[in-house]
Formats: structure tokens, C-alpha cells, sequence
């Protein structure tokens, strides 16, 4: 597929206005107080065999969105005592945590890491997921990007963001964590979580966002059919009439605005032939990154001209590896 978004001259000037609902604060202080009022975010972290020497891992349950359980896998680099700055990784769309040897390289770099399990999700691809959904019976279509599309207050990302907040303040109680220094990381799906919680956590040491999802959404949903967006799409081909509410919701958990929000030093990927997440989505909350603080935090961004959704991949990783390094001086 050639490059199909704006040409590369144009998205490296990219700053589209966003149609943020006037209670955008509001009504994420409220979400978030609501699932703080559910008590401390850690409930357990139980120790595993994860089959490996060189890593030891913990299965651990927080309290997320309405003090639902939320899984995680936590791991360490084996035999290390000191507090250790952390990773919080989002995993992406359809996919859950799957087993605890599956994603070993931020903890072979030594860090602390630990991996969301996706609530409602965990069927599509990968190893499976361990975390449902209790609340998934809001009107929408059946994958999760159309859960609740009526109603932001029903909407799936409501309770999957605040699931993704929770995890950092869950890190943050486990014993061998730095908390001063926690990095949130996700691709596609987890790109766009790892963002919005940026944009509600303000004291993050770093964010790592590639290909987000949720950025530029209407923009979007006009140039692919390409799931997740194609189930938006796909949900208001049947129900006619419903798309100002479906904006409406979405306009809650705009990437843009979240981004404008932040104030950790970020990094960023795109490919720019990506039909899943269009490139333009992820250029746009780059450009309007951390503008509300001032636009003055370190941010640095990796395009790749002829890859898709896959982006950089394993040189992007390497890139990402020495940027959080060197910010984290670790």
C-alpha cells in the first residue's frame, strides 16, 4: 500500500483544532476519583514459575475503572534488590496479556515492567487475556471500540484508560519500583492508552507511543475501513443517525487532546503507510504535544516512510531503548 495520508512536508506541520467537550477535565477528574474512591490501586502480586533464570515475575491483580480486578504481569530482572524505574506497558487492540514469557525486553534492560491485561479483551490474537469486562452491556457493536459508543460515560475506553491510570499508581506500590521514575509505553491500542494516560498523569517520567490509535479520530474513520476504526465505521453503517453521539463519545477520549495535556518527555513512531492508525493521527497529537504545559518538553519523533502499522519494529525498539536510557539515566 502506498502512502496514502498527507504528504510528509505537511505532517511534520500538522496542528488540527479538536473539538474537545467543554467538560473534557471534568469529566475525567470525576472518573478518576471515582475509581480512587475504591480504595488503594494494588490488591496482590503473587510470585509465578515463569520458566525462566534470568527473570522473576509476579501475577499481579488492581483495583481499575469502579474497582473492577485488573490482571498484570510483573517482572524483574532476577536477584536485583534495588528499586528498579518501571515500565508500564499497554498491549494492543484484541490481544490480552498472554503468558509471562512473552514480552521479556524491557526487563532485560533492567527495568521494572509490567504488563496490563486489556479488560474484555484477550480473544483475537496472541495468548489470551485473564481480565472481563463487567460493565460491556452498554448498546454498540460486539469488539471493543464499539462497546457503549452511545454514551461516553458507557464508552469501552472510559474504563480501559482509567484501568491503564490505576496501573501506574498499582506499579508505584510494588515493592522494588522507583516510583519517581515510571515510563508508560504501548503500540497501536497501547500507544493510544499510554498517551491519554500522559495526558492524566502528570508526573510520569516518560512516554513511548507508536502508531497510536485514538488520535485524529475523525480524520480517521474518513481514511480506513481498517479495524479498529472499521468497527466504528461499521456500527454507524447499521445505525443511521447515530454519528453526532458516536463524535460525541469519541471526543472524550481524543488522542489530540490528551497529548496537549502531557508533560512527560515523549517518543514517538509512526510508519507512514499506515492504513490502521493513519499517520496523520499520530503527527497531530506530536505536533500539539505537551502544549498546555508550555510545548517545552523534550520530544522526539521516528517516522518510516515505507512501513505500515508495523512501523520501525525491532529498530524502532532499539531507538526507544536508548532514548529511555538516556532520560531516565538508567
Amino acid at each position: 500500500m502506498p502512502a496514502f495520508d498527507l504528504p510528509p512536508a505537511d505532517l511534520e506541520h500538522y496542528r488540527p483544532a479538536v473539538a474537545e467537550p467543554a467538560d473534557f477535565d471534568d469529566f475525567w477528574t470525576r472518573t478518576r476519583e471515582e475509581a480512587a474512591d475504591a480504595g488503594d490501586a494494588l490488591l496482590s502480586a503473587e510470585p509465578v514459575d515463569n520458566g525462566l533464570r534470568l527473570t522473576e515475575t509476579s501475577d499481579v491483580t488492581f483495583r481499575g475503572f469502579a474497582g473492577d480486578p485488573v490482571r498484570g504481569w510483573f517482572s524483574r530482572p532476577a536477584g536485583v534488590s534495588e528499586p528498579l524505574p518501571a515500565v508500564v506497558e499497554f498491549a494492543g487492540y484484541g490481544r490480552g496479556r498472554g503468558l509471562p514469557h512473552e514480552r521479556l525486553t524491557w526487563v532485560n534492560a533492567g527495568y521494572a515492567h509490567l504488563l496490563m491485561d486489556n479488560r474484555g479483551q484477550g480473544d483475537q490474537y496472541g495468548c489470551g487475556g485473564d481480565t472481563p469486562d463487567p460493565h460491556a452491556t452498554a448498546p454498540g457493536g460486539p469488539g471493543p471500540a464499539a462497546r457503549g459508543l452511545l454514551d461516553p460515560h458507557d464508552y469501552h475506553y472510559r474504563r480501559l484508560i482509567t484501568d491503564a491510570v490505576r496501573a501506574v499508581d498499582a506499579v508505584r506500590a510494588l515493592p522494588g519500583v522507583d516510583a519517581s521514575r515510571v515510563a508508560v509505553a504501548g503500540n497501536s491500542q497501547g500507544g493510544g492508552v499510554a498517551l491519554a494516560v500522559a495526558g492524566l498523569v502528570p508526573d510520569l517520567a516518560a512516554v513511548l507511543v507508536t502508531a497510536p490509535f485514538l488520535c485524529g479520530i475523525r480524520r480517521a474513520l474518513d481514511l480506513t475501513d481498517a479495524s479498529p476504526y472499521g468497527e466504528i465505521s461499521a456500527y454507524l453503517s447499521v445505525h443511521r443517525g447515530a454519528e453526532e453521539a458516536v463524535h460525541h463519545t469519541l471526543s472524550y477520549v481524543e488522542g489530540i487532546s490528551f497529548a496537549r495535556r502531557a508533560q512527560a518527555p515523549a517518543h514517538f513512531g509512526v510508519g507512514l503507510r499506515d492504513t490502521v492508525c493513519p499517520p496523520s493521527g499520530a503527527y497531530a497529537a506530536y505536533n500539539r504535544y505537551a502544549e498546555l504545559a508550555g510545548g517545552q518538553e523534550e520530544k522526539v519523533l521516528h517516522a518510516y516512510p515505507f512501513n505500515g502499522h508495523e512501523g520501525g519494529d525491532a529498530v524502532h525498539v532499539r531507538r526507544q531503548l536508548g532514548w529511555l536510557r538516556e532520560v531516565l539515566g538508567a
